[in-house]
């Protein structure tokens, strides 16, 4: 049975955006950023909501736009780096008949790839890198476990796109 929409999911600097675009424009399906989507409907960025209103009040609107975004037809949903730590955003997308991707990299790539980042409010610390990894050992499982695909994201987003078109 096909599934409706794509759900990519994985640790931050993944990919998930990037990699979403590219496989919309290839696909010919909607693009759809669920942060981005949060940030429109609260008009805050994370960052600000995170500051404002904390992270719970943060995954309250998350949970909402999941629901919200699950039974949408022929998109593909950059998921947040911590949505599929939650067994309600996994269960509700699952119903939904969406196939749930994992862009997986190892933890030295993702180090790389967010050195300087400063928009990630979980990671706006001076244990960065510490925090970091301990996040990343946490949440992995749990990707893994919501995924019906992995594929290898430190290769070139085109080549995660052909590898996720040739399992899908």
């Amino acid at each position: 049975m096909k599934k409706k929409n794509i759900v990519l999911c994985g640790f931050m600097g993944s990919g998930k955006s990037t990699i979403g675009k590219l496989l919309s424009r290839k696909m010919g399906m909607a693009f759809v950023d669920l942060d981005a989507y949060i940030e429109k409907k609260e008009s805050k960025s994370v960052s600000q909501i995170f500051a404002d209103s904390g992270e719970d009040y943060f995954r309250q609107l998350e949970r909402d736009a999941v629901k919200e975004l699950a039974y949408k037809k022929s998109i593909i949903l950059a998921t947040g780096g911590g949505t599929l730590t939650f067994h309600e955003n996994v269960a509700v997308l699952k119903n939904a008949d969406n196939k749930i991707i994992l862009l997986d990299l190892p933890v030295e790539v993702v180090s790389k790839r967010l050195k300087g980042d400063t928009k990630r409010p979980l990671l706006n610390r001076p244990d960065k890198e510490q925090v970091m990894r301990e996040l990343y050992e946490k949440r992995l499982p749990l990707y893994r476990n919501a995924a019906d695909i992995v594929v290898n994201a430190s290769n070139s987003p085109m080549q995660v796109c052909m590898e996720i078109m040739a399992n899908l």
